[in-house]
């Protein structure tokens, strides 16, 4: 379930909300990730959305708290087998409403950022002990010095995924927790299926295809009127020699 945490006023009956997070300095992560629809066909993937969380943006932590110092917030948030509601209450991630971390997160770079996703941040993630940790870098490598990297928690650490590049300019990793490749791919970033070699549709897809569904109308009524003018002047040419 694609979800937005938002804040919850129940905190003066001794529920502890969450503060906001930040809202990010620039449009990097939102445009790679948040923009309306690009989690939606996610999510439809991962299915089981009454016990499947994907979020961004939310504060994770431990044990609830009104003290955001020393608290991350990533930019993509994947937890299995949790209520969702749960974090809606809290406006972030509780790992002890939970009783697990987070299974899945990532950081998209920029120029304010990226330094701390590849340190604090790599760190953090896995003291809380979430199990995959991934980072994408639209500029290619720019803000965390590759386009795409992922970390497995193996014994508490991270240690780095395999990252290849199968084409002029495109990097794949596999993950699995979530069974799928992280492709990036002119500067965009892309969910692939292993067991269909499709690429999980993006917002930006689903746009395209509407646009070719509409043009495809369009040229289909064009010629429905093409025909039918035809027709007129065919049964007009027939008149006319009837009366001669």
């Amino acid at each position: 379930m694609t979800t937005k945490p938002t804040a919850n006023t129940n905190s003066a009956t001794g529920f502890i909300v969450l503060p906001d997070a930040p809202r990010p300095k620039d449009m990097n992560s939102f445009t790679a990730l948040h923009m309306p629809g690009n989690t939606h066909f996610l999510a439809q993937h991962l299915g089981n959305t009454d016990s499947t969380l994907i979020t961004g943006e939310a504060y994770i932590c431990l044990e609830p708290t009104r003290d955001a110092r020393g608290l991350l917030y990533p930019d993509l948030l994947i937890a299995f087998g949790v209520d969702p509601n749960l974090t809606l209450r809290r406006n972030g991630y509780v790992i002890s409403d939970h009783g697990k971390p987070p299974d899945f997160v990532m950081e998209i770079a920029s120029e304010g950022t990226g330094r701390r996703d590849v340190t604090v941040k790599r760190e953090g993630y896995a003291e809380l002990g979430i199990p995959e940790y991934w980072r994408f870098d639209q500029s290619g490598g720019r803000f965390h010095g590759t386009p795409l990297a992922g970390d497995v928690l193996v014994e508490g650490s991270y240690q780095p995924l395999a990252i290849e590049q199968i084409g002029e300019g495109i990097y794949q990793g596999y993950s699995n927790v979530l069974n799928l490749y992280l492709r990036w791919e002119d500067q965009t970033l892309g969910w692939y299926d292993p067991a269909t070699r499709q690429h999980i549709l993006r917002f930006s897809d689903y746009q395209e295809q509407a646009e070719v569904e509409r043009q495809g109308r369009l040229s289909a009524e064009t010629r429905a009127d093409s025909a039918e003018a035809r027709v007129r002047e065919l049964e007009a040419e027939l008149q006319r020699r009837t009366q001669d």
